[in-house]
């Protein structure tokens, strides 16, 4: 039982904290060209709320990773084992989707309000 329970918090954490990687570059690739475009070509500006928006996400995800580690399951056979850590990696995904989303809408938000700016500002 206990191999189980070490093996389950193992691979969780590999699983979890490599997809929170990959999603976190992407986003942060990707998200460059918003953030350009946001802050009407202000490289450095963009490239620092970038930044800070990756250690955010890191620093939510991470956090709830380490907190759902725990476990009171029997964790007695390997099917029990399999069921509950994709049930614990389902939600982190679920999360980083969230989040995912989050970020767009507020970069899109951005975006909106300093063309509407910049449209103002030229009538």
């Amino acid at each position: 039982m206990t191999m189980y329970v070490v093996g389950c918090y193992f691979s969780y954490l590999v699983i979890s904290i490599v997809l929170t990687m990959w999603v976190a570059r992407t986003l942060y690739r990707s998200g460059r060209v918003f953030l350009l475009d946001a802050f009407r070509g202000n490289a450095e500006l963009a490239d620092s709320v970038n930044h800070l928006l990756v250690v955010g996400f890191y620093l939510i995800n991470v956090g709830y990773i380490a907190v759902a580690l725990k476990t009171t399951s029997d964790l007695s056979t390997l099917r029990a084992t399999i069921e509950l850590e994709s049930a614990k990696i389902g939600v982190v995904l679920l999360i980083l989707g969230a989040m995912h989303f989050f970020n767009i809408a507020v970069l899109a938000n951005m975006r909106r309000r300093g063309t509407h700016l910049t449209e103002a500002s030229a009538s």
